[in-house]
């Protein structure tokens, strides 16, 4: 990789790094951001990465660009399972998910179908065929989304965590997921099937918020070596009170039992201040976007708070994105 984007709120001091570059190497300095890997950068008061240009490709690949937009990228009832008729050119589906997973990277309301969708490559069914092309035609109705930044009013890390109880009808693993803001920004984000069957919703919570703690604490080395650590601790959300209950009292409990010993970690930041554990209701739990598919009022409200929305010019302006982000802080803190 030769290429790299560089940021600051010191135009001086990146002048001065871009100098120093300069004089140890041979590069080229292509002025303000464009398009670095699919993705565009539009510089606003609020900025605003999108990869519209790269949609707009899958959906030819597809053939699908005068297909009809829904709102949705998956019915609420539609499932992935393995059985069913196989699709006659594994290759074409293989070669839409395989573009759709990078799109996920500006498009986080994306991450659940596609994970679902990616599970079966292997041997996939005209059913899931069906199901890409709705996630394709759902692309064709946001195709100018983008996820949007903001000059952020506090620095605060927050991590909102998710889980499904044996989501998986086959198999009956749970699908958890997670969403990390840092000051009303969503810097990280995941949406996966636990490698192992949970006994209990308690327990497949429970794992959710050890893996988004795993997340949280590697952020906050990342930002100590930047030298921007917040002073506050990072908290993170779940809208499951036992698993809040395990995370912040020390005593062993019978709920706890056929958990693994070194999930338990998350107790142990807790109780050394590292790590403030809070209950959330579901209907503010953002991270459900990541686990399951939604009604669509439900899914339009968790991709607003995961500030995945239209350019500014497609949507008000300033004071549209400015109305969002105020929510979202308002909710967060």
């Amino acid at each position: 990789m030769d290429n790299i984007i560089l940021t600051g709120s010191d135009s001086s001091l990146i002048q001065t790094f871009v100098s120093r570059l300069h004089k140890e190497f041979s590069v080229k300095d292509l002025g303000s951001l464009g398009y670095f890997f699919g993705a565009r950068g539009h510089s606003f008061a609020v900025k605003t990465l999108s990869q519209s240009s790269y949609a707009h490709d899958i959906l030819a690949r597809a053939d699908l660009l005068d297909s009809k937009p829904v709102a949705t990228p998956l019915v609420t009832i539609d499932t992935f399972l393995s059985k069913g008729t196989p699709f006659h050119d594994p290759t074409l589906y293989r070669s839409l998910i395989g573009p759709l997973q990078y799109l996920t990277i500006t498009r986080p309301d994306l991450s659940y179908v596609v994970n679902q969708a990616s599970q079966h490559l292997k041997v996939p069914t005209f059913s899931h065929f069906q199901s890409v092309k709705c996630i394709l035609r759902y692309v064709k109705g946001t195709i100018s989304f983008g996820l949007t930044f903001s000059e952020p009013t506090t620095t605060k890390l927050v991590g909102y965590s998710d889980a499904d109880w044996a989501r998986c009808i086959e198999m009956r693993r749970s699908t958890y997921g997670y969403s990390i803001y840092l000051g009303g920004n969503l810097v990280s984000w995941s949406a996966k099937k636990q490698p192992t069957v949970s006994r209990s919703s308690c327990e497949s919570e429970y794992r959710a918020m050890a893996n988004t703690a795993a997340e949280i604490i590697w952020l906050t080395h990342l930002l100590r070596e930047l030298h921007v650590l917040p002073e506050a601790r990072p908290t993170l959300l779940c809208d499951n009170k036992s698993a809040i209950f395990l995370s912040q009292n020390p005593v062993s409990h019978k709920r706890a039992k056929h958990i693994d010993i070194d999930y338990h970690f998350v107790r142990g930041l807790v109780s050394s201040g590292r790590l403030y554990t809070k209950f959330i209701p579901s209907n503010l739990q953002v991270a459900d976007i990541f686990t399951k598919s939604l009604s669509q009022p439900l899914f339009e409200k968790f991709r607003g708070m995961l500030r995945v929305g239209p350019h500014l010019f497609d949507c008000g302006g300033v004071s549209t994105q400015r109305k969002l982000r105020n929510e979202l802080c308002n909710i967060i803190f």
